[in-house]
């Protein structure tokens, strides 16, 4: 996970220095034996284990201008904290507070998904088993007013929304919905209690042609096992024999979410992952009993914006030959961090130690001097590594071996055993301008909404993308004419454009799930997972042993 920061204003670089330097001088404190730290132009000297507090004091009590103290404090952290790793950070109690919600698997309110259109709510969808849901708030409606307060047209905000319809569980909100159709106003009123809404991890759990179970994890947090293992169980009873676990874009979450579902496809007593540090002595996650899943073929899908957890399930299960990993290489976040509060005023999340595959692999992509470790997406894309395979950089001595002796190559990230292209050159600038400015979600509501009984009436969601392949209207030419520019693919941005609205439709009408189960009709990644099946078991074997089982097949 990461956290944006407001970019820290030039005038403070002098002062972060010093201070800096200081709280330096306070981490080293007892390396002198004895010896005074340095002199702040008074008679005495200062203990070093006081440095820092002395400079604060000294620039609270003399400094030309006005200052912030703590804010003096936090400028000084962040320096100190750039001179390590990437990942090892300062947050504050607001930013670990906002970043523990979707951790913790849940939060209090009334439980839609929205967006801000035109100035005013609008309920994208009710999250199933929610207060909303239950109320019989629908997808479409347009939230013009909670209790006594009209809140449309009033400069309304992400944030403000959160404020007005989240709070503690049990309390009493009334909304105003406008509903085309529903009155001669289209006016209507619900009332409602909040109540605990439940965050998924898993967002997909689809039964699909083949007997293949498609699950979609977007998070690993604290319920995501437990959610997991009852998506599977729901699979098998509609007699999914084969699987396909989505983890793309997944950027990792809780080791103690990912381990045991590891687990699942391993053998007892296999090693799943491994952690050490300088400070930190070696520590082996192993797993202790037989999966239940240990016999079913698996494929894994990864790219790069796969990360920490992510590439610990799939480099373990690919070390282990348990799972065909498809895609592209993953992010490279391989290193641990722990979390030392400080009293109200936030917490350091310190980098202590790093994880490895079981062959031996360091997950970690490098870092420091001379590298620009955010924007390694533009030094892979330059490279060409999201269109060749053969562009991924590989390093002969961190070659390692798999159980059954293929090899695997360490310096970040999982490269993945089936290579799929990332095709940028097939989005027009027109789609991505339309994607970009959220037009094209936008437009899906109101399709939607304008016209939910006439495609509900279709059937489940297959049926309305067979309507959609065969003609369906999704009135998407007038954005097209609207941002079309000169040269550029008109007949690929009108495509992509209906494919794309289809899939928020289908979201938005059937759910998150069938949302997802709409897009894989065009994704050449799940293409690639589902042919891998085809070789499953040829793709888990050395290169030497491949061609002979193929020679052994020959008549």
């Amino acid at each position: 996970m990461s956290t944006e920061r407001t970019p820290k204003p030039n005038a403070w670089v002098p002062l972060a220095l010093g201070l800096a330097l200081c709280l330096g001088a306070y981490l080293g404190r007892g390396l002198g034996k004895g010896q005074d730290a340095w002199d702040l132009g008074q008679s005495r000297f200062v203990p070093s284990g006081q440095v820092l507090t002395s400079v604060l004091d000294r620039i609270d009590r003399m400094y030309v201008d006005p200052i912030s103290r703590s804010r003096l404090t936090e400028v000084a952290i962040d320096a100190i904290l750039d001179e390590l790793d990437p990942h090892s950070d300062w947050f504050s109690a607001e930013e670990l507070a906002a970043m523990a919600e979707p951790m913790e698997g849940n939060f209090e309110g009334i439980g839609v998904e929205f967006l801000l259109q035109e100035d005013t709510i609008m309920v994208v969808t009710p999250i199933p088993g929610g207060p909303s849901s239950e109320a019989g708030v629908l997808s479409g409606d347009r939230i013009v007013a909670v209790d006594d307060s009209v809140i449309a047209g009033t400069g309304l905000t992400n944030s403000k929304v959160m404020k007005l319809l989240k709070g503690p569980a049990g309390t009493k909100v009334r909304l105003g919905l406008m509903r085309p159709g529903a009155s001669d106003s289209g006016r209507v009123e619900v009332a409602l209690n909040r109540g605990r809404i439940p965050i998924h991890s898993v967002v997909a759990s689809e039964m699909m042609p083949g007997r293949i179970g498609y699950l979609k994890v977007i998070r690993f947090a604290r319920n995501t096992h437990e959610e997991f293992e009852e998506a599977l169980q729901a699979l098998y009873a509609k007699g999914a024999e084969r699987f396909v676990l989505d983890l793309r874009g997944n950027g990792g979450g809780y080791l103690h979410a990912a381990v045991p579902m590891v687990e699942g496809f391993l053998e007892k007593d296999d090693l799943v992952v491994y952690t050490e540090g300088a400070a930190q002595p070696r520590r082996d996650y192993i797993t202790e009993r037989p999966g239940q899943h240990r016999q079913e073929p698996l494929v894994v899908l990864v790219d790069e914006g796969s990360a920490s957890a992510s590439e610990i399930l799939a480099g373990a299960l690919q070390d282990h030959d348990r799972a065909v990993v498809v895609g592209r290489r993953t992010f490279g976040k391989g290193l641990v961090q722990e979390e030392f509060p400080v009293a109200d005023r936030g917490a350091l999340r310190l980098t202590v130690a790093r994880y490895y595959t079981p062959s031996g692999r360091s997950i970690q992509r490098p870092y420091g001097e001379g590298i620009d470790y955010e924007e390694e997406w533009l030094v892979r894309q330059e490279r060409g590594e999201y269109m060749e395979a053969d562009s991924v950089m590989v390093v002969d001595s961190l070659a390692y071996f798999t159980a059954a002796g293929r090899t695997v190559f360490g310096g970040g990230g999982i490269s993945p055993d089936v290579f799929v292209p990332l095709d940028t050159m097939r989005y027009p600038a027109s789609f991505r301008e339309l994607v970009y400015a959220g037009r094209l979600r936008e437009h899906a509501f109101q399709f939607g909404s304008d016209h939910r009984l006439r495609l509900l009436a279709l059937g489940r969601v297959e049926d309305f993308m067979d309507a959609v392949e065969s003609g369906l209207d999704l009135e998407v030419d007038r954005l097209i004419d609207e941002t079309f520019l000169p040269d550029d693919g008109r007949d690929q941005s009108r495509l992509l454009c209906r494919r794309r609205v289809a899939e928020r439709v289908a979201h938005n009408l059937w759910g998150e799930s069938a949302g997802h189960r709409s897009a894989l009709r065009f994704d050449p990644e799940w293409k690639a997972a589902v042919a891998a099946f085809e070789r499953w078991n040829d793709l888990l074997l050395p290169p030497e042993k491949q061609s002979a089982s193929a020679e052994g097949m020959e008549p």
